[in-house]
């Protein structure tokens, strides 16, 4: 007998879906797999690159080689359970690579990061030792000198935020500089400490490549080489805390470039670097009940935060304030001292 096309059981018949192959199933799910191990992948194999004790011509073809031979195995893996776990192995491999790495103070380093400050202190007498005052022919040409300074801390009067510039306004190095009565100053910049000839990579920064190091150095030295030798866009803000905070932030950097010193330590272009490594050893001095905010990552943006809540001075618009504070052009070259501090700073 012929059923007809419209009838109940025809049509009950049409819908029931079809079972999935175990075959189809399983390389959907190596997909599915791929997609959600594919970002630590690239990571471990960023990590194996940059961190194997390789050739340098050798370096480039790491990502390339894990890649095809991980595509390889994955493709034909027996099993799901199998594919993933080749994943995860690439991951750990990376990842046991990067924590392997350990910071050294024995290196060939680069001369201006050669000589590592440090700090004794007694009762509020401060003396810092190998305070940067390089003299500047362009950026990699000048004279290389350090000195050893004693400040009285009961006479530190004012703390000044720099922020540098040199290509997007969502990033800028960020600085600190500490007053004193008597019109002298000292600058703290925390910065990558590399080695002779080796230059910053922003990718490199995330990868345990650059030991910390916290200069401390004349305006001279810190603010000059950015404004007229590197041609970056400097400002200054003057900060609206209580005086005893600012002393207290100054013996926290203090302290901090004891134990680099005393035990070197990792930059990381996110978590510890010239910014976030300012506000971790402060915020709790500072301002201890601010929120965090994204951009105290994004530190071209600080500046914005800190007027906000008042770190900075709030009673005039936040852009009158970056006018006044722009510093490229206010200081001729052969200012020195207590007189170029006061020059940059002619509002």
């Amino acid at each position: 007998m012929n059923v007809d096309s419209d009838s109940p059981a025809h049509s009950e018949r049409a819908e029931t879906p079809t079972p999935q192959s175990p075959s189809r199933r399983f390389h959907r799910g190596k997909a599915v797999t791929v997609v959600a191990l594919a970002p630590l992948a690239a990571w471990a194999c960023t990590a194996l690159t940059l961190c194997l004790p390789l050739p340098g011509g050798l370096r480039p073809s790491v990502p390339f080689v894990v890649i095809l031979a991980a595509s390889l195995v994955l493709w034909h893996a027996p099993s799901l359970r199998r594919a993933i776990l080749l994943l995860l192995g690439i991951s750990a491999a990376g990842i046991l690579t990067f924590l392997a790495q350990r910071p050294s103070h024995n290196r060939d380093w680069s001369p201006e990061v050669s000589a590592l400050p440090w700090a004794e202190m007694e009762g509020d007498r401060i003396t810092i030792h190998n305070i940067r005052t390089c003299s500047y022919r362009s950026e990699h040409d000048f004279d290389l000198r350090y000195r050893d300074d004693t400040f009285d801390l009961s006479r530190l009067t004012d703390v000044d935020l720099f922020q540098v510039y040199w290509g997007s306004s969502l990033i800028a190095h960020t600085m600190l500089s500490f007053g004193f009565d008597d019109g002298r100053r000292v600058c703290l910049s925390v910065e990558t400490r590399r080695e002779r000839g080796e230059r910053y990579d922003a990718l490199k920064g995330f990868f345990r490549q650059y030991e910390l190091i916290c200069i401390w150095g004349d305006e001279t030295d810190l603010v000059r080489l950015r404004t007229d030798f590197r041609g970056e866009q400097v400002f200054v803000y003057r900060l609206c805390i209580p005086l005893e905070r600012e002393r207290q932030a100054l013996l926290a950097f203090l302290q901090l470039t004891n134990d680099i010193r005393d035990q070197p330590q990792w930059y990381n272009a996110l978590l510890d670097n010239c910014t976030t490594t300012l506000i971790g050893h402060t915020r709790a001095i500072i301002n201890p009940d601010a929120a965090l905010d994204w951009r105290w990552i994004a530190n071209g943006s600080l500046h914005e935060v800190m007027h906000e809540r008042g770190t900075i001075d709030s009673s005039v618009p936040l852009e009158t304030l970056r006018q006044r504070g722009f510093v490229n052009g206010r200081a001729a070259a052969d200012l020195q001292g207590v007189d170029y501090s006061r020059r940059i700073r002619q509002y």
